[in-house]
Order: C-alpha cells, then sequence, then structure tokens
C-alpha cells in the first residue's frame, strides 16, 4: 500500500505541534545552537544531553567563543558526555568555520567540509536553520521509516542504508522541513519506539504498512550482535609528596585524546597483575615503583571491548618522567586534577581513590 505523503506530512506536523518536547536548542533557529545540540545527540539520548547543552552554551554561547577556546576547556565541559572525537571536532571545524566569517553559513558545500560534519548533520543543521530541503536519518527516524514502508530488509546496512535515505528525502515537504525532520525523530522517540510501539496513539498509525500488517514489532529487525572481546588491564596510581602521576594522551591516540588519565594498560598473557602493574609503570613513565594494594575496579566497554581495570597503588622510588606513549606526564595535587578533563572510567577511578574506598 503506497503512502500518502500529503496526509503523512500533514498528521505528522499537526502531532508535532501539539507534542513535541521543550528542548532548549528548540528555543529558535539560531544554526550554531542547532549544530551544537546535534554533534551532542549523535549516540546519546536526549536526558543525558541536556545539562551538557546548557553548560556549553554559557561556556561558548557563539562559534567565535568556541574557535577561540582552548582545546582543554573544551574537553572539560565535554567530560562524561563520552565520544570526545565528537567534541574535537566541533571544536576544529568552528576554528575553520571562523575562518571563513562569524556568521554560520547556509550553504551545505561548507559544511560538507567540516570535520565531524557528515550527511545526518548537514541535513540536520541546514533543514533545522534554514529550511533546506535535506533529508535526515538516525535511529529514530529510520525506525519510523521502516514501518511506514514496510521496509523488511536492514535499513542500517548496504541497499537498506540507501533505502532509508531516499525514502527520507521522499517524504519531505517544500516548507517546515526542520519541523517534519524533527517530527520524524520525535515520533520514533515518543511513540514509535525499539519495543512495544504505543500504535494506538500514533498519529500516522492509519498510514502505517507494518502496523497494517501486525509487523510493526519485527521491523526493523533487530541490530546484529557482535562478539565482545574481553580485555585485562592495570592502572597505576603513582604517588609521591601528596600529589599523583597524571599523563597527558597524545593526539593520535586511538581514543582519549588529549586527555589526562592515571597511566594503565593491558595485561600480558600469562602475566599477573603485580608482573603487568610494575612493567607498565617502568614503560609509561619511566619510574621505577614500589608496588601497593589493588585498591579499586573500574569495569566499562569501548565499542565491543568489555574492559576491566584494576588499579594499584604505588609510591615512586626513582627515575624521571619518560614515555613512549603519552606527551606528557605531571605529579598533581587533587585539587588540580579536578580542573583536568578525565574520561569517565578515569573520572570514576580518581574519585575512588580520592575517597578511600574500593572494590
Amino acid at each position: 500500500m503506497p503512502v500518502n505523503y500529503a496526509a503523512l506530512r500533514r498528521k505528522l506536523l499537526t502531532w508535532f505541534d501539539r507534542h513535541r518536547r521543550d528542548l532548549p536548542w528548540r528555543a529558535d533557529r539560531d544554526p550554531y545552537r542547532i549544530w551544537i545540540s546535534e554533534v551532542m545527540l549523535q549516540q546519546t539520548t536526549v536526558a543525558a544531553v541536556v545539562p551538557y547543552f546548557e553548560r556549553f552554551v554559557v561556556a561558548f554561547p557563539t562559534v567565535q567563543s568556541l574557535a577561540d577556546a582552548d582545546e582543554q576547556h573544551v574537553l572539560k565541559l565535554w567530560e562524561g558526555l563520552g565520544y570526545y572525537r565528537r567534541a574535537r571536532h566541533l571544536h576544529a571545524a568552528a576554528k575553520l568555520l571562523v575562518a571563513r566569517g562569524r556568521a554560520l553559513p547556509d550553504d551545505p558545500a561548507v559544511w560538507a567540509e567540516l570535520p565531524g560534519v557528515g550527511r545526518y548533520i548537514l541535513g540536520a543543521v541546514l533543514s533545522q536553520a534554514f529550511d533546506r530541503r535535506l533529508p535526515i536519518v538516525e535511529a529514530n527516524s529510520l525506525r519510523v521509516l521502516a514501518r511506514l514502508f514496510g521496509y523488511r530488509g536492514d535499513p542500517r546496512e548496504g541497499d537498506g542504508k540507501a533505502w532509508v535515505w531516499s525514502a527520507a528525502e521522499a517524504v519531505l515537504p517544500r516548507k517546515r522541513v526542520g519541523d517534519f525532520n524533527q517530527s520524524l525523530m520525535e515520533l520514533g522517540a515518543l511513540v514509535c519506539t525499539p519495543a512495544s510501539p504505543r500504535c494506538a496513539n500514533c498519529p500516522v498509525a492509519s498510514l502505517c504498512e507494518a502496523n497494517r500488517l501486525g509487523l510493526h514489532e519485527k521491523i526493523p529487525p533487530p541490530k546484529r550482535a557482535k562478539d565482545s572481546v574481553q580485555v585485562q588491564e592495570v592502572a597505576i596510581a603513582i604517588r609521591a609528596r601528596g600529589r599523583v602521576m597524571l599523563c597527558l594522551r597524545p593526539a593520535d591516540a586511538g581514543r582519549w585524546q588529549n586527555m589526562w588519565e592515571v597511566p594503565h594498560g593491558e595485561v600480558r598473557d600469562g602475566e599477573t597483575l603485580e608482573a603487568a602493574a610494575i612493567r607498565l609503570a617502568r614503560e609509561l613513565t619511566g619510574l621505577r615503583v614500589r608496588l601497593g594494594d589493588a585498591l579499586h575496579t573500574v569495569e566499562h566497554t569501548v565499542t565491543r571491548h568489555r574492559i576491566t581495570m584494576t588499579c594499584f597503588e604505588a609510591t615512586r622510588r626513582n627515575g624521571r618522567f619518560a614515555s613512549g606513549f603519552y606527551a606528557e606526564g605531571k605529579w598533581l595535587v587533587p585539587a588540580a586534577i579536578a580542573r583536568l578533563p578525565l574520561s569517565t572510567p578515569q573520572r570514576k577511578l580518581l574519585a575512588a581513590l580520592q575517597s578511600g574506598t574500593g572494590k
């Protein structure tokens, strides 16, 4: 059954006008605020993003202020939001935009050249800020479109990915494009949910092929589960004269670039945790240490890696900082550590160490 595009647009926009959530980036059509929010919302929930967005735009109210900021300040405000490459790309893109002029342009070609700007961000910003007729596809809108059209393939991969972008473009109205794009996402977030969609409350249920066929629980198919990889790490909290050694990850590190941390690394096959801690202290910092007790364990996941990181307390015996991996090492008091950007597992680890708790 073909979808009635005119009815779909009318019904969705009417529903959106009545039920849209009151979110801080919807207060106006400022392209800068829309851009910040959309970058933050990638792979992050609305509830988690709201306080980060509000703090971020207070600290950096304009693209000029973001471009002028120190990257460490940007990363600190992003701390806990995850996927830190988004923050680095945002900062780098702000510098490029300011070099072209202070106003954020209504020009897809300019946006397409910016770091961290793919087809989704480009469409989200330009449709919402300038009403450009550009589609968006993310997890919520993908699910809504697949169900509306009764698409039984996987819209996340291969031909399915091409299909869903084509469908997202086909359903766009001539006016209120940004609102319509948001209505697709809002419907997916509030009504057309992954499990137990509320079809009885859906404004477009009568137009939905999956609902007509009773396939709304099966479309789209679930994501293919990827095998997880177990990783054992040790971290070493090296102390000397009331200070702790923290190290700066290099700009070309695989993750958590330009962020600070207690030195840590993987345990080799057949190696005890204690032996690994002594080895890594020497390899990563150049220091010889006297190893103390295992103080705390943090478990976290990075992509499909499930990491267990056990932290040992240690005291410096001799040596000076020298590392083939870290860009810098500093002896810091707790108050200074609090001002540095730290990854979530490192923040949890240091909080536990400072409070004297263990696991």
